[in-house]
């Protein structure tokens, strides 16, 4: 095979160590040089010097957990770096050591025949840090609701029965008084505000129970837990406004899609970036993003279409705007829904719906465009006429000639 790279390099990556394998063609001669580093910062300024002295101008690894990141942010600025999937370029079994893997990335560099990963700029490598940790904090502030609302149901207080937010202004006011010790429900009852005081009657009964000094400790640390995340969700909330100012366009235009909220429009363009140009087509984002049916056919025969792993962060959230968007009024997407779901239930329907978003997505952020609502009349009109040629197809089979004539209009 023809050599496209003369100067490249191999990496394979572990935790605290690294094995690299420069692949140098010179004088028509193939020259292999290995070399192992570990992954401290002195480390691998001390490879870069090394890959530098050497001549090299592109480098390979594997996305190896976490531990390529700091490899790669190392490198980036002085090399041609390309991060692959590690299921692209399997050795043939029985031959495996670092050195081995190492030179067979730089020879598949070397012939040109790695394809890099979608790795974004820093800064939207840092817009996704925060808006992941955010969705950690945020599952995790649920969990620690569920296991309040557990110890409420152990001593036999009743809340959730009657408030809707067993976390809103009354709720809180109700468990900080127990934790203090007020045990009469007439007196919890009238902390109640708004709404909520319409239902002073069950909210006495519901706040008898057998609420003790154990539940009280309990509850009082389960309370500062979820406050102390409430207020770490608030602060990485205002840094990914600071983040996400220069990205405000984008975020504007996301949101113009039925289904898409601010947050939701945050964290697309923390995973996808806002230059399309990465992605050839909509199908290819959508094959990233592993919301697109999979090919599997052998021998003719059409296997299962299960969707590819991508990015589970970009992936829920798509979910859940379509899903919203899937119980939006008089919609495009609504009606998308509405037609699969009937055929082949509800989550493929919801599967296509994300896959829609995220095709659009894309289209309004290559061109810079608005969403533009088609509305659900185009998907009618074609379910009509699927509907019409369908039964003529149906009654030919049976031997019949069709003839369609419109029915008169009634005046």
């Amino acid at each position: 095979m023809e050599t496209i790279i003369a100067r490249c390099c191999g990496l394979d990556v572990h935790k605290a160590r690294l094995t690299a394998c420069v692949r140098l063609l010179e004088r028509g001669r193939v020259v292999e040089l290995v070399e192992s580093f570990g992954t401290t910062t002195p480390d691998l300024l001390a490879l870069r010097d090394w890959l530098g002295s050497l001549g090299v101008t592109h480098v390979a690894m594997e996305s190896t957990g976490v531990y390529w990141k700091c490899v790669y942010y190392a490198l980036e600025d002085d090399f041609e770096l390309l991060l692959v999937n590690a299921q692209h370029i399997k050795h043939v079994p029985g031959r495996k050591t670092d050195t081995i893997d190492a030179a067979w990335i730089a020879k598949l560099l070397a012939h040109g025949l790695l394809r890099g990963s979608f790795v974004p700029p820093k800064p939207i490598r840092r817009l996704r840090d925060l808006t992941r940790y955010r969705k950690a904090l945020i599952e995790e502030r649920s969990r620690a609701v569920n296991r309040l609302h557990k110890i409420l149901e152990d001593a036999g207080v009743k809340l959730a029965c009657v408030a809707t937010d067993v976390m809103g202004v009354s709720g809180r006011a109700m468990m900080r008084a127990l934790i203090a010790g007020e045990a009469d429900p007439q007196a919890l009852a009238e902390l109640a505000k708004g709404r909520l005081r319409v239902k002073l009657p069950e909210l006495r009964k519901a706040l008898e129970g057998r609420f003790g000094a154990h539940h009280a400790f309990l509850l009082e640390r389960m309370l500062a837990h979820i406050e102390d995340l409430e207020s770490d969700i608030e602060a990485i909330c205002g840094r990914i406004e600071e983040e996400i100012a220069p990205f405000e366009a984008a975020v504007e235009l996301l949101r113009s899609i039925p289904g898409v909220q601010r947050r939701a429009a945050e964290v697309i363009v923390a995973e996808i970036g806002t230059d399309m140009g990465r992605f050839p087509t909509a199908q290819h984002l959508a094959s990233w993003a592993g919301v697109c049916p999979g090919q599997r056919e052998s021998a003719g025969k059409r296997k299962s279409g299960k969707t590819r792993k991508g990015s589970k962060w970009l992936r829920a959230t798509l979910v859940e705007c379509a899903r919203a968007a899937s119980r939006s009024r008089e919609t495009y997407l609504s009606e998308r829904y509405r037609q699969i779901a009937r055929r082949r239930g509800d989550k493929k329907a919801t599967v296509a719906v994300a896959h829609e978003i995220l095709t659009a997505a894309w289209h309004m952020l290559a061109t810079g465009e608005l969403y533009r609502e088609a509305g659900p009349a185009p998907l009618r009109e074609r379910a009509v006429e699927r509907a019409r040629n369908r039964a003529i197809r149906q009654l030919e089979r049976l031997g019949h000639k069709v003839a369609l004539e419109p029915l008169a209009q009634a005046v």
